[in-house]
Parts: structure tokens; C-alpha cells; sequence
């Protein structure tokens, strides 16, 4: 007995070892999971391939010990890598994901933060497609009081209105923005706020405004190491000072940015510099040196630049007039390319649409189909009411029938009662009248009397049974 005991108390206590291991064991992985994710979202700014690569082992531990919050939040995290990367398609795929992961878990707090990241890829092909985006993660944002995320869904919807040149309303969001950042010391999202703010300032040409914000906000990504913002920032502050004529300070932005670009690899910065740097040099009627520029432009832009070098240097070779119009062909192509998003996003909500309208034809067939049975139905109870009815008349009909022979049988009755018992209340009468005149002897008349009154006595009895006994014949 001691024995059994003793192996099940060792038992036990191993299991209770075990467990309290393993639960310490995943709890050591959710914390490093959430610390993968926390410095992939850091680095946004200063490394994307660095923020996938965190996401990427976030996402492997998080699969590995089953952690679905920290999945998903891995695969929005690696999304808003590959955003900041400018691989598009390849972010929405993991912002897809995230939701899905997100919605397993009934995490609408996840799902709306999801929402503001897939409204920024939408902000450069279509305008209300981001707004939808953004409203929804405003709807849910402000549902949960989540400051921050409000805040930034207001940089995001600010953005959408610089772009469609609606100033107002855009400075109106980047203040309420400003504010809120403001109020979470989210120094990162005010850098951000500084450099849109400068931005609505320059579209204005209120160049000194738009130098103030922007140059405060290139400092602060500076000293934070957010090399994608000084990138982006720095090509602003180049347009601005070239915009003054002040071509020495654009050329040291340029210069700047340029590096922070290729620090970063952000391949569609590195060509932004280029063009900005021949529009930088054809001011400056530096023409050689635009030249040059827009060779390597075109040296990336189309493929057979090195097999047909002698007519691309006649080409470039033209009046200043003909580069002006390849410039204009290239935006012609940025607008194909926006068009091309527009009408595949177009495409797939028509298949949307054509799924629904399938779907709810099918609710139709169904319901009619629902509708005929219930008329099978209805038209069986009504048959069934009509026979009731019909029933009910030939019932009503025969108690008619009774009632009537029943009232002919009482007037018979009424006329044989008053037949038989006339004749001796008229024998009473009389005889009443003979004592009055004293015509009669009394003891006489009391005898006749009497067998008066029996015999309508008799009459009397013999009509009661009469009535209780309706078959006796004579009636």
C-alpha cells in the first residue's frame, strides 16, 4: 500500500513539474514573440528588411507554439515591411492573412489596425478605396478609445485629402493627428505629422512655412535614425530649394536623401532621386549632366538600352522641348500603371458583386419554393373548411327539420289539449251559474263539480304523458 502510494505521489508531482515547465516554457515564447514583433515594428523606419526579418522568426515561434495573436500580428507587422520595402502586392497578401488571423480570434482591436495599414496601400491608386479602409478602422478605433491608432487613421485620412488637393480639410487632419501624438509623446508619428504638414505648405508655395515643419521633422528622423523618413523628407526640402533656385542646399539635400535611399534600399526612392536630380540639373541648364541623369533613368527603364546606346544618345540629344515631353510619356506611364490597379480592383469587386447576385438568387428559388408549399397548404385547409361548412349546413338543415315537425306536434298538442278541456270547464261554468239561481241541490252540484275537475284532471295527465310520448297514436 505505502508503495502505490509513494508511485502515485511521485506521479504526480512529476506531472505538476511538467506542467508548470511547459507553461513557463510558452510563456517565455509569447513574451519573445511579442518582443520579435515589438522590434520588427520599430525598425520600420530605419530598416524594412530588417523589420521583415524580425516579423519572419516572430512568426515562425508564434506558428510553432500556436500563439494566434502573436501570427497574426506577425504577418501585419511583415506586411508593413514589405510596405515600406514598395512591394505592394506582397504586403496586401500578409495584411490579408493578418485579418484572417485576427477574425479566428475575434479580434476586432487587431482587425481595425489592420485596416489602417491596407488604406495606406490603397492612398497612391485609389482614393476612396483607402477612405472605406480608414473609416472603418476610425469606426473601431474609436469604439476601443484607442488614441494612438486614432490618431494615426487621422495622418492616414489627411494624406488622402493632401492628395486629392482638398488643403483644408487635410490640415484639419494632420492638426487633430498632431495633437493626439502629441498628448502620447509618439515622437515617430509627429516626425510624420511635421514633414505632411510641410508638404500642404509647399503644394501652397508658402516655401518658408514649408521649410520650417519640414526641417524640424528632418532633424527628429535624424537623431531617431529614421532613415526612410529623412529619405522621403529630404526629396521635399530638394523639389523646395530647386523650386527657390537655391541650388546649392538642394543639391545637399539631394545628396542626403540619395544615400539614406540607397542605405535602405528603397528602389523606388533610389529612382525618384534620379529624376529629381535631372529636373535639378535641366533648371540649372546643366544639360550634360541631365543627360547623364536621364540615360540612367532610361537605363532602368527600358530593357534594351545597352543594345540600342546610339539611338537613345540621338534621342536624348533633342531640344529641351523633347526631354519635356519623355518626361511627360513617363507620367503617361505611372498613370497607366494606376489605371491598370484601378481596373483590377475594379474586376474583383465585379466578381464580388456576380458571387452576391448569385447567392441571392439562390435565396430567391429557395424562398419561392418555400412560398408554393405554404399555397399546398393553405389550399388543403380550405378545402378542408369547405367540407366542415358543408357538414355544418346539412346538421343545421336536419335540426331545422326537427324543430319544425317538433313545433307542428306542440300545436297539435295546444289544439287537443283545448279541444278536451273546454267541454268540462263549460260543465263547471254551467253548473256554477245553476247554484247561483238555486236550481240545482249543492250536494248535487259539488259531485258534478268534482267529477269535473277529475276528469279534467285526467285530461290533464293524459296530455302530459301525450307530450313525453310523442309515438302514442291519436296525436
Amino acid at each position: 500500500m505505502k508503495k502505490t502510494f509513494a508511485i502515485l505521489l511521485f506521479i504526480l508531482v512529476t506531472c505538476t513539474v511538467y506542467a508548470a515547465y511547459a507553461a513557463d516554457v510558452t510563456s517565455k515564447d509569447t513574451a519573445e514573440v511579442i518582443a520579435l514583433n515589438k522590434n520588427a515594428y520599430n525598425s520600420r523606419f530605419t530598416n524594412a528588411k530588417e523589420t521583415i526579418d524580425y516579423a519572419e522568426r516572430a512568426l515562425a515561434l508564434a506558428t510553432k507554439t500556436d500563439y494566434k495573436r502573436g501570427i497574426a500580428e506577425a504577418y501585419r507587422i511583415k506586411g508593413i515591411g514589405e510596405y515600406y520595402s514598395n512591394r505592394p502586392d506582397s504586403a496586401l497578401s500578409h495584411y490579408f492573412d493578418a485579418i484572417t488571423q485576427f477574425q479566428k480570434i475575434n479580434d476586432e482591436h487587431g482587425v481595425a489596425k489592420v485596416y489602417n495599414n491596407i488604406g495606406n496601400l490603397y492612398q497612391m491608386v485609389e482614393y476612396e478605396k483607402a477612405l472605406s479602409y480608414f473609416n472603418q478602422s476610425l469606426t473601431i478605433a474609436q469604439k476601443y478609445r484607442d488614441s494612438s491608432l486614432i490618431a494615426s487613421t487621422y495622418l492616414n485620412m489627411g494624406n488622402i485629402y493632401n492628395r486629392k488637393n482638398m488643403n483644408v480639410a487635410a490640415l484639419n487632419y494632420y492638426n487633430k493627428s498632431y495633437e493626439l501624438f502629441t498628448r502620447l509623446k509618439n515622437v515617430p508619428s509627429l516626425i510624420l505629422c511635421l514633414e505632411d504638414i510641410g508638404v500642404i505648405y509647399y503644394n501652397q508655395r508658402n516655401f518658408a512655412k514649408a521649410k520650417e515643419y519640414l526641417i524640424k521633422a528632418h532633424d527628429m528622423a535624424k537623431n531617431l535614425d529614421m532613415n526612410s523618413q529623412v529619405a522621403a523628407i529630404n526629396l521635399t526640402l530638394t523639389d523646395l530649394y530647386v523650386s527657390e533656385g537655391n541650388y546649392n542646399e538642394a543639391e545637399k539635400y539631394l545628396d542626403e536623401g540619395r544615400n539614406y535611399s540607397q542605405l535602405i534600399n528603397n528602389e523606388k526612392d533610389i529612382y525618384d532621386y534620379k529624376h529629381t536630380a535631372y529636373e535639378m540639373e535641366l533648371k540649372r541648364k546643366n544639360y550634360k549632366t541631365a543627360l547623364e541623369n536621364l540615360i540612367n533613368i532610361y537605363k532602368e527603364d527600358s530593357a534594351s538600352f545597352r543594345s540600342n546606346t546610339n539611338l537613345r544618345f540621338s534621342f536624348l540629344l533633342k531640344e529641351q522641348k523633347r526631354q519635356l515631353e519623355t518626361v511627360n510619356e513617363q507620367k503617361k506611364e505611372e498613370l497607366r500603371r494606376v489605371l491598370f490597379w484601378s481596373i483590377t480592383i475594379t474586376a474583383g469587386l465585379l466578381v464580388v458583386v456576380i458571387v452576391l447576385l448569385v447567392a441571392n438568387v439562390k435565396r430567391k428559388a429557395v424562398t419561392n419554393s418555400q412560398l408554393q408549399e405554404l399555397n399546398s397548404e393553405i389550399s388543403r385547409q380550405k378545402d378542408n373548411l369547405d367540407r366542415i361548412n358543408h357538414h355544418l349546413e346539412e346538421i343545421i338543415d336536419e335540426r331545422t327539420k326537427d324543430l319544425q315537425i317538433k313545433n307542428k306536434k306542440l300545436s297539435e298538442y295546444s289544439s287537443y289539449l283545448s279541444h278536451q278541456i273546454r267541454g268540462p270547464i263549460a260543465t263547471l261554468k254551467g253548473l256554477m251559474n245553476l247554484e247561483k239561481e238555486a236550481l240545482i241541490d249543492q250536494t248535487e252540484c259539488i259531485n258534478m263539480m268534482d267529477k269535473c275537475v277529475s276528469e279534467i284532471d285526467e285530461k290533464i295527465i293524459e296530455m302530459s304523458d301525450m307530450l313525453h310520448d310523442p309515438g302514442i297514436p291519436g296525436v
